[in-house]
């Protein structure tokens, strides 16, 4: 019988460690309560990056966050890439390990990109098999995060919050509430994303993501590359009080800013808690040429 909670702790507010801030963190003191590792940027770094991260976990809790798991995908689960997250958690002893509720590649082929599953029951019973094996695999539970989609599947018969629900209900997992992905999937597809927070197991989710989308006008992309926008803030704070309050994550991967710069903006959610909410507008491209998304959306931050 999987346990109807988790047990996770609750670590306050996090932020991602990205390289171009290792010499920062080697002189000044980290200012937030943890850091989420991309996990396949450390699995074969044994280098510098690796002293630092041994240096940070001596004194802050870390967790992992994959995006190679490939859960929903066709293909058989990569034992090799589960041995290799295995021995990377071994390691860091991390609070938790999570990754995404997508796929990411198909008949041998890696797309760099997650990709969105159709929500119906057969992919349901599919991903809940993998994720049991991948639990046992790792010795711990998984936590799956929704992702950001720009496309729906005709063939899609249940909304994600359930999909999520059950998917955590039938296996233990716990869930990682990006609430930027659904602000911007309800954008791009006309949903109402306080009913997609509302709908969650709100007992299941264990982390939250927050994040600045691009906005393109007809759609937003989850490009992590700017201020967390009022809206955001806002799902984010009813979020916090549905579940009580959880580990809180800003997310910034694109045109990183200064160290210093981003635990400010980490620090906006302490005020959102407190009642603060910040007018802050849907931001542009980056680049005032940008007409159109290039690259991934998620990608290996070096």
């Amino acid at each position: 019988m999987r346990p109807a909670r988790l047990g996770l702790p609750r670590l306050g507010f996090g932020l991602g460690l990205r390289s171009c801030h290792f010499h920062h963190l080697l002189r000044h003191p980290a200012e937030v309560a943890w850091f989420e590792i991309i996990s396949e940027n450390f699995m074969d770094d044994h280098g510098f990056a690796r002293h630092v991260l041994s240096t940070l976990a001596r004194e802050l809790p870390i967790v992992m966050h994959g995006v190679s798991l490939s859960i929903g995908s066709s293909d058989p689960l990569d034992m090799d890439y589960l041995a290799r997250l295995r021995a990377l958690a071994a390691w860091v002893e991390p609070a938790w390990i999570s990754d995404h509720l997508c796929w990411s590649g198909v008949a041998g082929y890696t797309t760099h990109d997650l990709m969105p599953l159709p929500l119906t029951e057969e992919a349901l019973d599919h991903v809940v098999e993998r994720v049991l094996r991948v639990e046992d695999s790792l010795g711990r539970p998984l936590v799956l995060e929704n992702p950001s989609s720009y496309v729906e599947y005709a063939a899609s018969t249940i909304p994600e919050w359930e999909f999520l629900a059950a998917l955590s209900g039938r296996t233990g997992c716990g869930l990682l509430l990006d609430v930027n992905n659904v602000f911007v999937s309800s954008f791009n597809h006309g949903f109402d994303p306080e009913r997609y927070i509302e709908g969650l197991p709100h007992d299941r989710i264990v982390q939250i993501h927050i994040a600045g989308p691009t906005s393109f006008g007809r759609y937003l992309l989850d490009s992590h590359d700017h201020p967390v926008p009022t809206p955001v803030w806002r799902l984010y704070r009813l979020a916090q009080d549905l579940t009580g309050g959880v580990s809180t994550l800003l997310e910034w991967d694109s045109a990183i800013p200064a160290y210093p710069d981003l635990v400010a903006e980490l620090d906006k959610a302490r005020a959102v808690l407190a009642g603060d909410l910040p007018e802050v507008p849907l931001s542009g491209p980056v680049r005032e040429d940008a007409s159109r998304p290039t690259g991934v959306i998620h990608d290996l931050v070096p």
